[in-house]
């Protein structure tokens, strides 16, 4: 079954990351990996030789380029199934804090250091790319709010810095039955892009 990515402000679906199970169930397609996933069952060993087709998780990513400079983050990617808290849409002028895919970030606003987002069905991974000026941590959540996983970017990585981590550094974290993530920056400040989730 092939998934085709929705263009303009919607999500596309990207191959990077299709899960390889030990008995190679799943094999990717090469062709127009950004836009597709395909997936196949090896023929059975039967004479019948069944081809069986299933569906791979799903990942989305958010277009962030359609969003106004400023604008207040929430619902925009209902239809997607997420819903953001204490965001805001920017397209940074200061140089420390470089975009890595296009002009728009999200930032936590009006929070310093601090963004959430809820999914309106459990996922199993979720990753962004960080530039953030101090340490932050990224905290996967179950339904009932109970903390499954955490991921941190250990120190800031700001550009033309000291920092040994690259501007932009990707933080991920991967469990089953994902409800809500959060990134805290402990009231420093940070950008967010590049947001990705597997459904």
């Amino acid at each position: 079954m092939v998934r085709r990515g929705i263009v303009g402000k919607q999500a596309t679906l990207q191959t990077d990351e299709v899960p390889q199970f030990e008995d190679n169930t799943f094999v990717r397609s090469q062709f127009d990996v950004q836009k597709q996933i395909v997936t196949s069952v090896k023929r059975s060993q039967s004479d019948a030789e069944i081809d069986n087709t299933i569906e791979a998780p799903t990942c989305v990513c958010l277009n962030l380029e359609d969003l106004k400079c400023f604008e207040v983050v929430e619902h925009q990617y209902e239809y997607c199934g997420v819903i953001f808290g204490n965001s805001i849409a920017i397209q940074p002028s200061n140089p420390a804090f470089p975009t890595n895919s296009g002009l728009t970030v999200l930032m936590g606003a009006p929070k310093s250091g601090f963004l959430e987002a809820k999914f309106l069905r459990p996922v199993s991974k979720v990753s962004a790319c960080i530039t953030s000026s101090q340490r932050l941590v990224m905290s996967a959540y179950a339904r009932d709010r109970q903390l499954l996983t955490q991921s941190i970017l250990p120190s800031a990585n700001l550009a033309n810095s000291d920092s040994v981590l690259p501007p932009n550094s990707p933080l991920f974290v991967t469990t089953q039955n994902i409800y809500s993530v959060t990134f805290c920056a402990f009231d420093g400040q940070f950008t967010l892009s590049d947001f990705c989730f597997y459904v």
